[in-house]
């Protein structure tokens, strides 16, 4: 063998090295995005759900985990909410690590399910930026300062309310419309204050603060306007109550007034932390969180009808 020849099986043997752990590398590559892609599916995997209600039994008029094992898990779920039609259904879960309060390791994340031949599919997913309420008819998604709407089967780009609401001295959480299309609303950045903003003669009305019926005790906020504006739920730290935050009630009088703020009872309130309460669009129960332990907080329900025995006779 030459010199030259053995130059060129030096080189190529040089070449097949390289070559070789380049398919190497390549098949690591693979098998980890494939077992990547496999752990985010079993993250968003949920069992068949049939029937109304995401496939669960209605609860009675004691709170009760909203579909244990399945939405309500070890970890936290917030802010449970159908859609008008009760057709979809939505709720928060962080994908990240919510115990460290560190905001690279946060990530509240929204998710929807909607049912399609009596069984419920996940069919969208997005980052939260406000919680999730809507508006009676249906058509548009309330997201604290912002909103998206309606468009066919799916929804708009996040939109913002404006510059009346998308302030930066207001720390608006949560945003409940009524079918009138009245406001009420929250704030952190304000020593925790509900507000409340009226359409006029076909005109929005600018917010104003709610009376001390409401904007007492300690972390009141997220509230719930029933639809024809009945009543208004929220949550609250005061005396008197269960422990932590409760969820109160206040009936609209005859002069439209709020009547007194109405602790919703130990059917409801726990000694933990109880908020975020809404309303099913059918107006069959009521869904709320509970943080029942360390990081864990879940989404509770019960029947509506507790209402009514609160309501003055």
């Amino acid at each position: 063998m030459t010199i030259l020849d053995k130059y060129i099986k030096h080189i190529n043997n040089r070449r097949g090295m390289r070559i070789t752990k380049m398919l190497l590398f390549a098949n690591v590559v693979c098998l980890s995005s494939g077992f990547a892609q496999e752990n985010i599916a079993s993250d968003t995997d949920f069992p068949l759900m049939e029937g109304p209600n995401m496939g669960q039994k209605p609860p009675g008029m004691v709170a009760e985990p909203f579909a244990p094992g399945i939405i309500s898990k070890e970890g936290w779920e917030l802010e449970g909410v159908f859609a008008p039609g009760m057709k979809e259904f939505y709720f928060t879960r962080d994908l990240g690590e919510y115990t460290s309060y560190n905001p690279d390791n946060f990530h509240p994340t929204v998710i929807g399910f909607r049912q399609e031949n009596n069984v419920w599919k996940k069919f969208i997913e997005f980052k939260r930026r406000g919680e999730i309420t809507f508006s009676p008819d249906g058509q548009r998604m309330h997201m604290a300062k912002g909103y998206k709407d309606r468009v066919g089967d799916d929804w708009s780009e996040r939109k913002s309310l404006g510059p009346m609401f998308d302030r930066e001295d207001w720390g608006i959480m949560r945003l409940s419309a009524s079918a009138k299309g009245t406001y009420v609303f929250d704030d952190y950045k304000s020593k925790d204050a509900i507000r409340i903003s009226t359409i006029k003669d076909g005109k929005r009305q600018e917010p104003t603060r709610m009376g001390p019926v409401v904007n007492s005790g300690k972390k009141t906020a997220h509230p719930f306007i029933a639809p024809d504006e009945s009543y208004l739920i929220w949550d609250s730290e005061r005396e008197g109550g269960y422990g932590d935050s409760d969820l109160y009630i206040s009936f609209r009088q005859k002069d439209d007034s709020w009547g007194p703020a109405i602790n919703m009872g130990d059917k409801v309130n726990s000694a933990q932390w109880d908020a975020y309460a809404t309303v099913t669009p059918d107006g069959k129960y009521l869904l709320f969180n509970r943080k029942v332990g360390g990081g864990n907080t879940d989404i509770y329900w019960v029947d509506a009808q507790i209402i009514e025995t609160l309501r003055p006779q």
